[in-house]
């Protein structure tokens, strides 16, 4: 099995309980995205464990590239972020397999032979997020870069001089963005955003 987490302490954390289980070993570990697919290809591990905020490359590029190299890889997405629009892309980048952090250790080991055995595996409350938005209509990209300027504390005036438009354009685009997050505020839809995972923190 490959480990893959910028925190030491969980990599740590993760070696004690999978070499305390039968049949099963912790073969490497990786801090970065980059450093996970140079050890994914040197020890081909049954299951590999990533969490998605790594420096640099992300645990999703990181998924996408093994992915795209390995297709059977049984990848584990193991994460503090709940939100449904980044599950989604994970799963969509090649993971198999979604568990947050803070799950108990016997869901861990539960996954991690699940995956093991060709299946895949979503918590119940994450798999429900993404049931409740499938239907709603997604951000163009030119939005998605409105919102995170607007998440970066920037006025209309300022969004459309980055992006050489008028501030009624800018408008227009936060308009439609209200819409579709079915938010109140520019302020509520940053909230939202962040929390489903469609913009990063």
């Amino acid at each position: 099995m490959l480990a893959v987490d910028d925190h030491p302490m969980m990599l740590e954390g993760l070696a004690a309980v999978i070499d305390a289980e039968p049949g099963m070993q912790l073969v490497a570990d990786a801090t970065s995205g980059e450093d996970a697919i140079v050890k994914f290809r040197a020890h081909q591990p049954d299951v590999t464990l990533m969490d998605l905020e790594l420096p640099g490359m992300s645990g999703e590029q990181a998924i996408r590239q093994i992915h795209d190299e390995h297709p059977d890889a049984a990848i584990l997405v193991l994460t503090t972020f709940k939100g449904d629009a980044q599950a989604l892309r994970a799963l969509k980048a090649g993971a198999r397999g979604y568990l947050l952090k803070s799950s108990l250790r016997r869901d861990l080991i539960d996954t991690i032979r699940a995956l093991h055995e060709g299946k895949k595996s979503v918590p119940r409350e994450i798999a429900a997020e993404i049931a409740d938005h499938a239907i709603d209509e997604r951000l163009t990209s030119r939005e998605l870069t409105v919102l995170r300027y607007v998440a970066g504390g920037h006025s209309n005036r300022i969004v459309a001089d980055l992006l050489c438009i008028s501030e009624a354009t800018v408008k227009v685009h936060m308009k439609s963005i209200l819409g579709k997050l079915d938010a109140t505020s520019r302020t509520h839809a940053v909230q939202i955003a962040h929390k489903r995972g469609i913009i990063d923190r």
